[in-house]
């Protein structure tokens, strides 16, 4: 059997070591230009290989780099349930990137001994990637690394991100969670829609004012090729008209198009028809994420994001808990993305307990586990809900008992069959598109209904570049900045002037920019209010590049 040292000598003689600069392992794992990440990939290789010996479990590693564009492309691990890599060994994902080739045996030495890793098991690592021209050579640089430590890689070709993470999810509970295949997971979801489906109403074509047509935006990438399995199963159930869904290496990723262009820009993708009020939704490169937006008959564009999702989500829950008459925590999770409006519904109008954590899915994840049923979206929307096995266990046995009426074990089963459509282990903007599919078909709803729950803030974010991302430290979920000091001090007193207005800013976690949100009473107010915010960023920050500009227009 390989061993650590067979692993360097392959390394240096096959992967060795191309680039100087460090490379952190963040929440979205690693993501940099594609021809800079060769040896990164087959070190993630190696330590996949650890990571699943430790646990003694399959682990998962994704080539992708989400809403990026095509020349960047990136890799993470997935833990044994589906989960994002646990935090304390993002430290180890990054000393494995940036050691020279000479320090790569001493290294895996190092974890092995740290962790008393056995070396004999014959363990499995799950391999995925997106439709980026630069994915097909990372994976075989993976396959090499998982290789070497006599590791079994299990290639799943060209899948969505949460397809992988519930592939393992699946592998691991022994397919207690599903099949791992991507039949299975076709099947799990769309079964338990269509069963939903016919018994909310006999009609599929419509319920009040909900009528079963979307416009779907693949954001030229792996959810465009997926959504086409789902076409052909849900049929009459659903609707979807497919737009950008170019083959791989002819479209352009996330070009002008995909859930972070409608939701940084606030307009249509490139593509999508102008049609008055009708649903539409974007996904973004890697089919995790998803918005839903129309325009109304003035041409107006009307965004509804993860915090539209979220609250969606959390109150029809919180109803269907309350016909079925049982109580369970229920909570929804957000970040300081979140739009101020949303939280005052939530807390304010539905009751639902409300916890702000700091920005990245893995912080949202690690929140909702800690409540009975934990509802967890971005703003961005990538997100999705998680119930305990003993929430699931209470309401089978709600299903089953006699005593209870008709209408309670009804909601009791609706509830049950909407687990299935959860994709539970990651966000899944596929799975999340089918459980705001049927909920607005139960409620009787479109996008105007949706809406109309309550109104948005204006909110603004913008992008300023910095020399070095560490200056800026933050607290209270992101919400307070430490350093540069001073610099908080200047934001307050910039939101002071705005009415309902807040800003905070925090640095990306993969590159030397710093994100500035701004939200206000009104449109104007909220692109003023961004704008001065990135003023004194560029000034305290130590900005490089464009200055942030005052719009023209106000």
């Amino acid at each position: 059997m390989a061993n650590y040292r067979t692993a360097y000598a392959f390394a240096r003689e096959m992967h060795p070591k191309t680039e100087k600069a460090d490379i952190q392992y963040g929440t979205a794992g690693f993501r940099t230009k594609a021809n800079k990440l060769g040896y990164v990939m087959y070190r993630m290789g190696l330590l996949a290989v650890l990571r699943a010996r430790y646990k003694n479990a399959t682990i998962g590693v994704m080539i992708t780099a989400s809403h990026n564009p095509e020349p960047d492309n990136g890799v993470k691990l997935v833990d044994p349930y589906g989960e994002m890599l646990e935090q304390s060994w993002e430290g180890w994902a990054t000393k494995f990137a940036n050691v020279g080739d000479d320090q790569l045996e001493s290294i895996i030495a190092e974890i092995i001994q740290e962790y008393n890793i056995p070396m004999t098991e014959r363990v499995q690592i799950c391999i995925g990637k997106d439709t980026r021209p630069s994915s097909p050579s990372l994976a075989k640089s993976v396959m090499d690394g998982v290789l070497a430590l006599s590791g079994k890689p299990v290639d799943f070709g060209i899948v969505t991100t949460p397809q992988l993470h519930y592939f393992v999810a699946c592998k691991n509970s022994k397919h207690a969670y599903g099949i791992p295949t991507e039949e299975g997971y076709y099947h799990k979801l769309v079964t338990a829609f269509l069963n939903l489906r016919s018994h909310q109403t006999n009609s599929c074509e419509g319920n009040g004012n909900y009528r079963n047509r979307i416009l779907y935006d693949g954001a030229n990438g792996v959810g465009a090729k997926k959504i086409k399995q789902f076409q052909e199963r849900l049929g009459e159930a659903l609707k979807i008209e497919l737009y950008n869904d170019e083959g791989i290496g002819t479209g352009k990723l996330n070009h002008l198009c995909g859930a972070d262009y409608v939701k940084s820009n606030q307009k249509l993708p490139n593509g999508i028809p102008i049609q008055p009020n009708v649903r539409c939704c974007s996904v973004d490169g890697d089919a995790d994420r998803i918005v839903y937006y129309f325009t109304d008959e003035n041409d107006k564009f009307h965004l509804l994001d993860g915090d539209r999702i979220a609250t969606l989500i959390a109150a029809y829950l919180k109803e269907l808990l309350e016909q079925i008459d049982i109580d369970l925590n229920l909570a929804l999770i957000q970040t300081a993305y979140a739009n101020g409006a949303s939280t005052e519904y939530i807390t304010q109008k539905l009751k639902v307990p409300v916890a702000c954590v700091s920005t990245g899915v893995k912080h949202l994840h690690h929140k909702a586990v800690e409540y009975e049923v934990g509802v967890y979206f971005e703003a961005n929307g990538h997100g999705t809900v998680i119930f305990r096995q003993s929430a699931k266990d209470r309401l089978k046995q709600a299903v089953e008992d006699s005593s209870r009426s008709d209408a309670q074990r009804n909601a009791a089963k609706r509830l049950l069959n909407l687990i299935n459509v959860i994709n539970e282990t990651v966000g899944d903007a596929i799975s999340d598109m089918l459980v705001v599919e049927t909920i607005l078909h139960a409620k009787g709803w479109d996008v105007q209904d949706w809406e109309a729950t309550y109104t948005d803030l204006p909110n603004r974010l913008i992008k300023v570049t910095i020399e070095n991302r560490n200056v800026i430290t933050t607290t209270d979920a992101e919400r307070i900045c430490l350093t540069p000091p001073g610099l908080q001090d200047e934001i307050n007193a910039l939101v002071s002037k705005y009415n309902k207005a807040r800003s905070f800013v925090r640095p990306s976690g993969t590159e030397d920019i710093v994100r500035v949100y701004a939200e206000a009473a009104t449109r104007e107010e909220a692109d003023m209010l961004a704008a001065e915010v990135g003023q004194k960023v560029y000034e305290m920050a130590g900005g490089i590049g464009d200055r942030p500009e005052i719009p023209n227009n106000l």
